[in-house]
């Protein structure tokens, strides 16, 4: 396909509390099935998901993705890379989603919107459609997880531990080392601190030579995101989620963050259980953390492109009666 044929804008959109979001636009030629809203995960920014935008406008998708705040070029400096929020960091990266909605919805009045969330972003996606679920057409969950283990949960007590020594913006080794680092031992030798994102080398040296990536997150990001995780797949927050909301779970069968898919198919248990009626999920064999950047993309796009096909042809029926 040519990435010329589509268009991507960058543009800045303005937070009450004086935070600037970047956010990057890729436009199809018209005419347009559906948008996408692209949700990044933790220490990367929207700008990767280039190639995987360019494929969804080939498919007659538009597409949106802001960097969070710490992330990308919504951080102001490289010392703010990591760094949510002084306070309730995950609450306002929860309500920049909901203003680039309300800003998608302002540009594609008559378009469903589905949302994509991929690692931290699918944690973050969770939580917003038992919150926003009512405006999407679908979630699209990636290398996401369920009930957090035993360990994230102890994780909370040392993050707080390490404000003490350090404060909200400090950033620990260990804490790193126990998060990224642990991901990496099940690919020992490694190559590279990176080889649990991609079998694609190619793809995880572009991930450790970008500035905007790979870097240690702050104490204060890591208290924001364990708290988030003990609460976003409770019983409270499913029995808000509409039933019949499309949700469609994947992941590599070697990426470490969902214990090779295990924390995936417990989560498909766990919506299954509470009577979501529209679950699906699709796990790739032998591919690891980042599958938009895996050596089998073009095979996850296809697949991921006939999912939203069928979300767009088979609309809610709530949203039908709605209308």
């Amino acid at each position: 396909m040519e990435a010329s044929r589509y268009v991507m804008t960058p543009f800045l959109l303005p937070v009450s509390d004086g935070v600037n979001l970047h956010v990057y636009r890729w436009e199809p030629v018209p005419p347009t099935k559906a948008v996408v809203q692209i949700v990044h995960g933790l220490a990367e920014h929207a700008g990767r998901y280039a190639e995987l935008a360019v494929a969804l406008n080939a498919a007659g998708y538009a597409v949106y993705a802001n960097d969070h705040r710490g992330h990308g070029h919504t951080a102001l400096a490289p010392a703010d890379l990591g760094f949510f929020s002084e306070k309730g960091g995950w609450r306002k990266c929860l309500d920049d989603l909901l203003l680039v909605r309300r800003r998608i919805e302002a540009d594609h009045p008559d378009l469903p919107v589905i949302m994509l969330g991929h690692s931290m972003g699918s944690f973050l996606a969770q939580q917003f459609m038992s919150e926003q679920g009512a405006t999407l057409a679908g979630v699209v969950l990636s290398a996401s997880d369920g009930k957090p283990s035993l360990l994230a949960m102890a994780g909370r007590l040392v993050a707080r531990m390490e404000r003490l020594r350090l404060g909200g913006r400090g950033r620990s080794a260990l804490i790193h080392a126990l998060g990224f680092g642990a991901f990496n031992k099940a690919f020992g030798p490694a190559r590279t601190p990176a080889d649990w994102l991609s079998r694609d080398q190619g793809e995880v040296d572009r991930y450790l030579a970008d500035p905007l990536c790979g870097f240690v997150a702050t104490v204060q990001l890591w208290i924001d995101l364990l708290d988030a995780l003990g609460d976003i797949a409770s019983p409270a927050r499913l029995a808000a989620v509409s039933r019949g909301l499309p949700i469609h779970l994947i992941a590599g069968t070697r990426d470490a963050v969902s214990a090779n898919a295990k924390g995936v198919e417990r989560l498909v248990a766990i919506y299954r259980q509470a009577g979501l009626e529209r679950v699906t999920s699709r796990f790739y064999p032998d591919a690891r953390h980042e599958l938009f950047h895996e050596i089998n993309r073009r095979e996850v796009m296809r697949d991921l492109i006939a999912w939203l096909d069928t979300v767009v042809e088979t609309p809610r029926a709530d949203q039908v009666d709605s209308k």
